[in-house]
């Protein structure tokens, strides 16, 4: 029988191997994601990977006592957040009327049970919204707000101004740049001035409190290809879980072509400004000739990377649905194929073509019965 050096050696020569392989991180990441979804509909369940490193099976039985034991920090944070959200609004927990609860993690049932009970059970947590398309609805009912002209409600929000030298209409689209170098737009292109838009933003990541506002010019969806404009920091953004903040980013157009660009956090009223000196970062009109040409040269390129975003999406939320159907039916096979297509999604899509991801989807609702777009 091996003697405890020798099994700790062993152990922590397995644990150097799993760190040194990408793709079982991968696995191992994308089981326990699996594990904690079941959890959420049964007591225990099993956490497994076969071949996790060399010929070495992974298995583990875990419940949902120990899975809430081990994330009881998380969650008490989730509670302090929303104690932080109340108290910042000024208001009082019987002045809730209604709980809509957003986001996948929400579905976890010690997060329900724990909010149930900061409102002393009085209050039925609203589940008509799915969870994970609540922020998509938001995203929807504030588009229709701006395209109709309407604002909401909050504050005014407070003027900085950048100088940027402009015609009567913009020569190119005015927007800022977010998450994965996207381009969002403020201002349209051949806008005439006076204009004014205001959008709110918010954070990708937990407890963030400051944002980078960068300014570009340009028609391409993607940043890389339009023109930095100049960039500041807003710092002292409402400390709380990522997506919850609101900064309010406005563009303001002046009949004498003056860019007025503003940032403010709804809740700490913390604010920001730049000053982008005319002279400073500007386009020729033969530069802004040419990237209007590029934009439109490159547009069915641009409108195909967009799909291949959307597709990948689907197709990865599909993956871990027909994942715990393999599971539920025991079957090795089908898990395996899973498997791969996970490992071909993470590691090879970035360079696939928006057939070969059309393709895989294909595959995958053939083979079970799964509806991806």
């Amino acid at each position: 029988m091996l003697n405890t050096i020798q099994k700790i050696k062993i152990q922590m020569f397995q644990y150097a191997l799993l760190q040194a392989s990408q793709r079982a991180i991968s696995r191992l990441r994308r089981a326990c994601e699996t594990a904690k979804r079941e959890l959420s509909a049964s007591q225990s369940t099993k956490l497994e990977v076969d071949s996790l490193i060399a010929d070495v099976d992974f298995s583990v039985e875990i419940t949902r006592e120990v899975f809430e034991k081990l994330n009881a920090p998380l969650f008490q944070k989730c509670m302090d957040t929303v104690t932080s959200v109340l108290k910042d609004a000024g208001v009082d927990k019987k002045s809730v009327s209604d709980i809509v609860l957003v986001g996948g993690s929400t579905r976890v049932p010690i997060l329900q049970t724990k909010l149930a009970s900061m409102f002393e059970n009085r209050l039925e947590l609203c589940k008509s919204i799915h969870p994970d398309e609540a922020v998509a609805i938001g995203a929807a009912v504030q588009g229709h707000i701006l395209a109709t002209g309407g604002q909401g409600g909050g504050k005014d929000l407070a003027t900085n101004i950048t100088d940027l030298l402009l015609l009567d209409v913009t020569p190119l689209s005015l927007g800022i740049e977010l998450e994965g170098r996207v381009m969002s737009t403020l201002i349209k292109r051949n806008t005439a001035i006076p204009c004014k838009k205001t959008r709110s933003y918010t954070t990708v990541d937990d407890w963030q409190t400051e944002i980078d506002i960068v300014i570009y010019e340009g028609e391409r969806p993607c940043v890389d290809a339009n023109n930095k404009l100049g960039s500041f920091v807003i710092s002292g953004v409402q400390k709380a879980r990522a997506g919850e903040p609101k900064v309010d980013v406005t563009f303001s157009i002046n009949a004498d072509g003056i860019l007025q660009v503003s940032a403010k956090d709804r809740v700490t009223e913390a604010e920001a400004k730049a000053e982008i000196k005319a002279e400073s970062g500007r386009l020729s009109k033969e530069e802004i000739s040419k990237m209007v040409d590029e934009a439109e040269k490159y547009r069915s390129a641009d409108e195909e990377l967009s799909q291949k975003h959307a597709l990948k999406s689907a197709l990865e939320e599909s993956i871990f649905e027909c994942e715990k159907m393999a599971r539920d039916k025991k079957d090795k096979a089908g898990t395996t194929e899973i498997e791969n297509m996970m490992d071909w999604l993470e590691l090879d899509s970035d360079s696939a073509t928006l057939q070969e991801i059309r393709s895989k989807c294909e595959t995958l609702e053939n083979r079970w019965g799964v509806r991806i777009c």
